[in-house]
């Protein structure tokens, strides 16, 4: 589904979408009257998570605090595990695939073999196991657990995609949004993802101003770092491609996308050419024979010098986990890694020293602590 949904499809939903919005209120309403139970650790726990479904750049982030956390503390990253084929409580190790743990915390365990990361449905289970058999873990971040309330986060961070502000959204499944705008009232942290790089401080305080955000909250701005494409199968000896040899006359790009937004992946690659051929999938789409076959036909279908087939690296691990011979031109794959970084330099400081203060003022006492379980929030 494309963004923004089709009006069509928002007038169709809508009934449902009313159905949906109920159950969440009251499951929230629950929560805040303590009806259901809320579990705290005496671990420093920070979640990342969004209002919306998809596209505000979770992974990129979650990856910037794996950056700013890892030579100063044992950290460990705690995901769901999306789309994995285990089940239970797993920690990743150098037998692990992507099979085993989902795309992204693969690719977090892949880029940060130093650091723990875990999955598990049930992160009450988790956070238990890691507070009481892992001595060695200091902090855990918490991917998309915005709306997991049976955990108290220490620290919430919620990320809002710039260019889809919450009061241009509607309840799933007429949109994209999980819960009340309102709840944003949870998050200590607000973050606006995926910003244009020349943004005015005049157009971050309208966003401000129209978000108003609650008086505890701070609000930054960052942006999406795209790096140099890195060939997917090494192996085949691939030619180093910088990128400007993407604006090489006669050079077809096939951008090759299963990701929730693939609007400013698009954008990017624009700026280098105008023989972009766009094929997107659904976010976390499992590539298979039928994906592979078609993306052939596409190639057979633009005779040019070269060929290049570009993709995400949230994507990459998905297609490198595919047999050799069903992937066509292995030599002309390649994926864009992606960083984020605030949008300025003063912001930036403030928003680590914020994070750094955190995690330092409510690191455990682990003999305090040792044989009690989470208590009640």
């Amino acid at each position: 589904m494309k963004y923004p949904l089709p009006v069509f499809w928002r007038i169709v939903m809508s009934p449902l979408a009313v159905v949906y919005m109920a159950v969440v209120w009251i499951r929230n309403w629950l929560y805040d009257i303590s009806v259901f139970r809320v579990h705290e650790f005496a671990i420093p726990v920070i979640s990342v998570g969004n209002i919306t479904v998809g596209g505000t750049g979770k992974t990129p982030h979650v990856e910037y605090l794996v950056r700013l956390l890892k030579d100063k503390y044992g950290v460990a990253v705690l995901s769901r595990g999306y789309k994995r084929r285990t089940r239970g409580f797993v920690v990743a190790d150098q037998h692990s695939t992507v099979d085993d743990l989902g795309d992204e915390p693969w690719q977090i365990h892949r880029k940060f073999p130093e650091i723990k990361v875990i999955v598990d449905a049930d992160r009450v289970r988790a956070l238990q196991k890691i507070q009481e058999e892992m001595q060695d873990v200091q902090v855990v971040i918490l991917d998309d657990a915005f709306q997991h309330r049976s955990v108290k986060a220490g620290l919430s961070i919620l990320l809002i995609e710039y260019d889809f502000p919450l009061s241009r959204e509607f309840y799933l499944p007429a949109g994209r949004m999980r819960e009340s705008p309102h709840e944003k009232k949870r998050a200590d942290i607000v973050l606006f993802t995926k910003c244009p790089e020349k943004l005015k401080p005049i157009e971050e305080r309208i966003r401000v101003k129209h978000f108003h955000p609650f008086p505890y909250q701070q609000v930054y701005f960052t942006k999406i770092v795209y790096g140099n494409p890195v060939p997917l199968f090494p192996e085949e000896d691939p030619e180093e491609l910088l990128p400007e040899k993407l604006r090489k006359k006669g050079v077809n790009i096939l951008a090759v996308t299963g990701i929730a937004n693939p609007t400013p992946f698009y954008k990017y690659l624009q700026g280098f050419t105008d023989k972009l051929t766009p094929l997107s999938f659904p976010d976390h789409h499992r590539f298979g024979k039928k994906d592979m076959n078609r993306i052939r036909g596409l190639l057979a279908e633009k005779p040019a010098e070269k060929n290049i087939i570009l993709t995400t690296e949230k994507d990459a691990v998905r297609i490198a986990a595919l047999p050799a011979d069903l992937v066509p031109l292995r030599e002309s794959w390649y994926y864009i890694p992606v960083e984020v970084a605030v949008l300025r330099g003063s912001e930036q400081k403030d928003l680590e020293d914020k994070i750094l203060e955190y995690v330092g003022n409510n690191q455990r006492n682990r003999q305090f602590h040792q044989g009690q379980g989470p208590g009640n929030a």
